[in-house]
């Protein structure tokens, strides 16, 4: 049963890592964008969701594929290029779209445990 329970907690936090990056994304860029390192550091710091920085990452890199994300690099005084990314209107898309459903999923599953 317990092996059900963390497969479960697994595949939750996987389906709301995304969402989680293109949210942070939205409201923290700066006038670069969103300082890859900067986001690693935040999410690895969110209670329950028990991500890693190595996984960051691999999700920038695949959501930059897709279209939803656009990366440069910004010369830094302080040592090597930092890699910032910026949302594309897709990435915004996705973003709102993500949020919408979320909240509705939200309200559905506080209605069934409220009755």
């Amino acid at each position: 049963m317990e092996a059900l329970f963390d497969n479960w907690t697994v595949q939750l936090r996987k389906g709301v890592l995304e969402f989680c990056v293109l949210s942070a994304m939205e409201f923290e860029a700066d006038e670069h964008g969103t300082y890859g390192y900067n986001l690693a550091r935040r999410l690895v710091k969110v209670k329950g969701l028990d991500v890693s920085e190595g996984s960051i990452y691999p999700l920038l890199s695949r959501m930059r594929k897709q279209g939803l994300l656009q990366s440069h690099l910004v010369e830094s005084e302080s040592g090597p290029a930092r890699k910032y990314y910026r949302l594309t209107a897709a990435g915004l898309a996705r973003a709102k779209a993500m949020k919408s459903y979320y909240d509705e999923m939200q309200e559905a599953v506080a209605e069934i445990r409220n009755s």
